[in-house]
């Protein structure tokens, strides 16, 4: 069994600990983000069905990261565009789940991105 490293095991508590307070449901579903080194992803989650409603992500096809500089920049616009696909699914208010991770950066800039798209969390 490999070592987990004790940044990981900090993160993983801390999504334990932030999910028993959060929880999504029909009328106002968890947005959930998550961070890896090079990309960013998000999805909205209604927790009663246990199904994602909506999903974004850098790799997804509609994105265009042509024109993106760095990674807080590709984050907005991720936010922006799950928050148009929301819209359209007729999702207006979300729970924010930032994953563990601290609120700043890449999470700050993705979560901007979705209120300028018109979600309220």
């Amino acid at each position: 069994m490999a070592k987990t490293s004790p940044k990981l095991t900090a993160r993983i508590k801390r999504v334990q600990r932030i999910r028993t307070k959060i929880s999504g449901t029909a009328d106002k579903p968890r947005m959930r983000v998550f961070r890896s080194n090079r990309h960013i992803y998000a999805q909205i989650i209604d927790d009663i069905k246990q199904t994602t409603l909506v999903a974004m992500s850098t790799l997804d096809k509609e994105f265009d990261g042509s024109e993106i500089k760095d990674k807080c920049d590709a984050a907005k616009k991720v936010g922006e565009l799950l928050a148009r696909r929301a819209k359209s699914a007729g999702i207006n208010q979300v729970v924010f789940d930032r994953g563990g991770n601290l609120y700043h950066g890449r999470i700050k800039a993705l979560s901007d991105g979705a209120r300028a798209g018109g979600l309220d969390f």
